[in-house]
């Protein structure tokens, strides 16, 4: 393609100007010059311009693909007093802010980030409207980069076969402009092909068909032009010319016309239509052996068979195979009788099967198991024979091209992706349209998702059963214990768990932590809600929509249950239902009472008494007895634990238990209310508590105060 300079002077600028956009608003362009500037060089758009497709171009000299320029932007002076901008593009990076200089113009860096492949690079420019409701104005600079891309080619040995294909490294100073389709060009002496591999070395593939000296003459093309004198643009690279030397191989190769013959029963006995070269001296309707050496006595791979000669110098036959061969094994050798006449080389391999088909899923291992689900992306490996062949796809399923992708004549790995959408059971595996009687089966997910979406009513609100960490201590009666489910809390747009089966263990205890009652429900189904994408798939009679509530289970129910008894409820996944770890929850609630009140009875000694009137304290009095309605208080935070002190008011009978007959010893009755301190040890039969109060004397008519220590015996 070529191109010719179209701007010289102050000619070019007008005719520039003419091209560049306008705004609704103004008529006058923003940019009256464009400057690019590289190490090497300064390119204007007044100066360096090309007409490429009707449009004028800037061009610019590049060596690299990521090349850093300063840009510099000359505006008209009728532009508006807001300063300009340059909008973002995935061509190149803006390294500065665009920045007003002493002389008017804009400055900035850009660094570009693929020139070679990059297509209609361009700069927008554009200045704010001046106005509310005014749109901006812009002018676009379409940028051409050309670059001088030299090859080279040194063949090390000038010697070819024919029919053998050979390999040329080409040398070049930018190898990734340079244009590697991949495809043979045609031509009397050579067919030639241009690759490129991954670490950018461009190979030449050359197949001679001329016998002696011969040119190869290359003609390459160019991603990006070149500029040529004369201001024309050039796609065209130099031709690459090399002298070889074509020789005969001591045996004639002839090429077939197919590649692959299939080793079945049918194509044993009857034979596989085949078109040969002309071998010259083939005869007709006459039998030759192929074998895999030149030397007497190698393997019977096929016969071949002449039937007759067709107008383009090729003969046609039939080819009977009774061995497998792999082109990669060597030449296999047209034979009459034990003599070698001629070279050729295809495949003959046995039918494609498969013997098995295994499944990888995200962070497994290879299984037999074939089961799927809707939005997964597995690694399906096909094993047997012949598969490099087969041309194998899934029935409505998106094969991914992925780099772990292998093809092999025994193993095929294939990277599948399952809509969400999916709406079959099965996805056959096919081979060129054909079944092969393996497929793939599309099962929901049925994963254990966290007990999250369970929450549990005791009194309060609603809360999940995964936040109660442990003993939950309720001060108030338990009406009822209720468990809800949310079937929105399943799945989402991304993560698939499926239906939740899940089983309940009731269990109460009293204070002493003595079961009382044991209730199991198995067989929960929770199924996802409306907002996962696969709900419809997932509609099934036995999914479970309705609360679980302990009081039409139990025979006591949580409210006639006494204080400090517990309820244990334990939620886990049916661990059967599941390939994946389950998860358990147990919730525990534990009826709390903050004070208890009941009459005791025991029998202090020792005591300290000071009547009213008195100075002094009366003599430690023998053993006394004390009947009082008590109050004891529990701790807050501990399970059915006492407070080591106790209030209470009744009679005291002091001196009860003193049967001395001396006149010093005074016994009465008197009413009192008293405080005392117990020890904490839950263990302990006999215990001394500590008393102190006060009260009124019966038969002395006087109020009194009292202290001392006291017996307790634990039945």
């Amino acid at each position: 393609m070529r191109v010719s300079v179209a701007f010289r002077g102050l000619a070019a600028v007008a005719s520039v100007l003419l091209f560049l956009p306008f705004t609704a608003q103004a008529q006058v362009p923003l940019l009256r010059d464009v400057a690019l500037r590289t190490d090497t060089a300064t390119y204007q758009l007044s100066r360096h311009t090309v007409v490429l497709q009707g449009e004028p171009t800037l061009f610019f000299w590049f060596r690299r693909d990521d090349e850093t320029v300063e840009l510099r932007l000359t505006p008209e002076k009728t532009v508006g007093e807001k300063p300009l901008r340059l909008l973002r593009s995935a061509d190149y990076q803006q390294l500065d802010s665009l920045t007003r200089e002493a002389d008017g113009t804009y400055r900035t860096r850009l660094k570009f980030k693929d020139l070679t492949s990059s297509q209609f690079v361009r700069l927008v420019v554009e200045q704010p409207a001046a106005a509310a409701g005014q749109e901006p104005q812009r002018d676009v600079v379409p940028l051409l980069p050309v670059s001088r891309t030299s090859v080279g080619l040194r063949a090390a040995d000038e010697e070819l076969y024919v029919g053998e294909e050979k390999v040329f490294e080409i040398n070049s100073s930018n190898p990734r402009n340079v244009r590697a389709t991949g495809e043979w060009v045609r031509g009397a002496d050579f067919d030639y092909r241009l690759t490129s591999e991954q670490n950018g070395t461009l190979r030449l593939h050359v197949l001679p068909n001329q016998l002696g000296r011969r040119t190869l003459t290359v003609k390459l093309l160019a991603e990006r032009p070149t500029l040529l004198p004369g201001g024309k643009l050039s796609y065209q690279l130099p031709p690459l010319k090399q002298e070889l030397t074509v020789k005969a191989s001591r045996l004639r190769f002839l090429s077939p016309d197919k590649r692959t013959v299939t080793l079945d029963e049918q194509s044993r006995r009857r034979g596989v239509e085949l078109v040969l070269d002309n071998g010259r001296s083939f005869e007709l309707r006459r039998t030759y052996r192929l074998e895999d050496q030149e030397e007497p006595g190698g393997a019977l791979i096929a016969e071949l068979f002449t039937r007759q000669y067709l107008t383009n110098d090729r003969v046609l036959c039939y080819l009977r195979p009774y061995n497998t061969h792999r082109q990669t094994e060597g030449y296999l050798y047209i034979k009459d009788q034990d003599q070698a006449r001629y070279v050729t080389n295809l495949d003959i391999t046995p039918k494609t099967t498969i013997s098995g088909v295994q499944v990888l899923h995200r962070g497994g291992d290879w299984t037999s198991s074939t089961n799927v689900s809707p939005g997964e992306t597995v690694d399906v490996r096909i094993e047997g024979e012949a598969l490099q062949k087969a041309r194998f796809h899934l029935e409505d399923l998106r094969v991914i091209p992925s780099d772990s992708s292998v093809r092999t004549d025994t193993r095929v790995v294939l990277r599948v992706q399952v809509p969400v959408t999916f709406d079959k059971r099965r996805s056959a595996i096919l081979n060129a349209g054909q079944s092969t009687g393996f497929a793939l089966s599309v099962r929901e997910f049925q994963r254990p998702h966290p007990l999250d979406f369970v929450t549990v009513t005791y009194g309060d609100a609603a809360r999940p059963i995964t936040r109660l960490g442990g003993p939950v201590l309720y001060p108030r009666t338990i009406r009822d214990v209720v468990f809800q489910f949310n079937p929105n809390g399943i799945d989402t747009d991304k993560q698939f768990y499926g239906k939740q089966f899940l089983s309940f263990e009731i269990r109460t205890l009293n204070a002493k932590g003595e079961l009382v009652e044991i209730r199991n429900v198995d067989n929960v189904v929770i199924c996802p809600g409306d907002n996962s994408p696969r709900a419809a798939f997932y509609q099934d009679k036995a999914c479970r929509t309705d609360p679980i509530s302990l009081n039409s289970l139990l025979s006591r129910k949580t409210y006639d249950l006494d204080e400090w008894s517990r309820i244990l409820v334990t939620v886990k996944h049916q661990a059967g239902q599941y390939a994946d770890p389950a998860f358990t929850q147990t919730v525990e609630l534990v009826l709390q009472r903050k004070y208890k009140f009941d009459i005791d009875v025991s029998f202090p000694g020792g005591l300290l008494t000071k009547r009213a009137g008195e100075s002094s304290y009366t003599d430690f009095g023998g053993i006394s007895l004390a009947t009082l309605a008590q109050f004891s208080f529990y701790h807050p935070e501990k399970i059915n634990r006492l407070r080591p002190y106790k209030i209470g008011a009744g009679f005291v009978a002091l001196n009860a238990f003193n049967l001395s007959a001396s006149n010093n010893v005074r016994r009465d009755l008197g009413v009192v209310i008293l405080g005392s301190v117990y020890p904490t040890r839950r263990d302990a039969k006999l215990t001394f508590p500590l008393y102190l109060g006060g009260g009124y004397l019966m038969t002395l008519g006087k109020p009194f105060f009292m202290f001392g220590p006291g017996i307790g015996v634990r039945l």
